[in-house]
């Protein structure tokens, strides 16, 4: 599995793929991280390629330059491991580039799981996107080699690297939908990102608190300008509400963030910096609501999902994430506005204190935990391996048409195993 950042690093993406290998690993697969190094002193984990890296910002993101350098310093780490079956590209950048260069070299399948909405984040969070975005395709084109004219645009840029794909999949039907009416890939499998399944049934033996008269909720993700958590904290303010509000994450806007909570009354914010996974989905159970803001950005919005599992109902200020959860389970914005936001967080904080609101019964939620999820991913891998070996093995696979569809519904393998 090739990844733009350390599994070890803050993100949603991160926490996934740590997870995957949890499951696989457990059901007798050998997996295999390949991330740039991770900065700073740390534990050595077998499991993990670190590849030499260079800083990418004051935090703790680097980047890896692709081409033959790091492609050696790759090959010479493998050398020592079991032939590849599958790689399992989960990143957009470079490591996506090293990922599909590896593939081509030992004639292995490629399975592409987008993670980000490239077109809207590189907007959110980068100066001249445009300018970006152009840079981006020139350094695919030629470390990939693609024969075609470098990508201008997101959508262009990921078809270009699944061109070279044997399945792609996505976290959600909303995002799978997307990438195929924008042209990436004919057919996208939908494999959800999951829930560890023992934490979640040691979690749901505890009783969720009744109704409070202070509602507690929780707000989750990095302090970036796409995770809109200042226009939350704004919302906040002008709502009145009376509540605990539980802040979980780090990022670059941490000191304007503490400085405007500092301003709120009557609710308390409480910023409670990056905690473990496990702590983490105990707070999501102890939570009477999770408020989830960014708008357009998430391709699944994992906490959602990971706190609909666990019983707690989410407030959500991006509609699609909402048309894959079921009915009834949550709140929803009456817009886009800050003013929109804190109207939503004054009735749900009313309706909880009131013991009104949603009504979480467990239906579908088991579909969330990560058995499921590695099961319908096991067959997507062997889905790839078969269409490659139909191919054969030769690597002129990866350059054919476009894949056809298969199916329209997320694979499940249900208890068999593949060793």
């Amino acid at each position: 599995m090739f990844l733009d950042q350390h599994p070890d690093t803050l993100g949603g993406m991160q926490t996934s793929v740590r997870l995957q290998r949890q499951f696989l690993e457990a059901a007798g697969h050998r997996v295999t991280l390949v991330s740039p190094a991770q900065r700073g002193r740390h534990p050595a984990d077998k499991g993990i390629v670190e590849l030499p890296a260079v800083p990418l910002g004051p935090g703790e993101y680097s980047l890896c330059v692709p081409g033959k350098a790091t492609d050696r310093a790759l090959h010479r780490a493998m050398a020592a491991r079991p032939p590849v079956d599958v790689v399992h590209v989960q990143a957009d950048f470079w490591q996506a580039i090293i990922g599909y260069r590896f593939a081509a070299a030992v004639s292995a399948p490629v399975v592409h799981t987008m993670h980000n909405r490239l077109d809207v984040g590189i907007a959110a969070t980068l100066p001249f996107p445009g300018l970006v975005q152009s840079g981006l395709g020139v350094l695919q084109r030629r470390f990939l080699d693609t024969g075609l004219p470098a990508a201008r645009d997101a959508w262009t840029y990921l078809a270009r690297f699944t061109d070279r794909a044997e399945r792609v999949t996505a976290p959600s039907s909303h995002f799978g939908r997307l990438l195929q009416e924008r042209g990436v890939f004919d057919h996208v499998d939908v494999v959800s990102n999951g829930l560890d399944d023992a934490i979640a049934r040691e979690l749901l033996a505890t009783p969720k608190p009744g109704p409070r008269a202070r509602p507690r909720l929780a707000w989750v993700g990095r302090f970036s300008a796409e995770k809109r958590l200042l226009p939350f904290l704004d919302a906040v303010s002008r709502s009145g509400i009376d509540a605990e509000i539980h802040i979980f994450g780090d990022g670059g806007q941490r000191r304007a963030a503490e400085a405007r909570a500092a301003g709120i009354s009557p609710a308390e914010v409480v910023f409670r910096g990056k905690v473990p996974y496990r702590r983490m989905l105990a707070e999501l159970r102890e939570a009477d609501a999770l408020v989830q803001t960014s708008q357009g950005f998430e391709t699944q919005g994992m906490t959602v999902f990971e706190a609909l599992v666990l019983g707690t109902p989410s407030l959500l200020s991006d509609h699609r994430i909402a048309a894959d959860l079921p009915a009834g389970s949550h709140w929803t914005t009456g817009g886009d506005s800050v003013e929109a936001l804190a109207a939503a967080l004054a009735q749900a904080v009313t309706e909880l204190r009131q013991g009104t609101g949603p009504v979480l019964g467990g239906a579908g939620s088991g579909h969330f935990l990560q058995s499921r999820q590695t099961a319908a991913m096991v067959e997507v891998y062997r889905q790839a391996m078969s269409g490659h070996d139909a191919r054969g093995r030769s690597g002129a696979g990866f350059l054919s048409a476009r894949r056809p569809a298969t199916s329209h519904s997320s694979p499940v393998l249900g208890d068999r195993q593949q060793h």
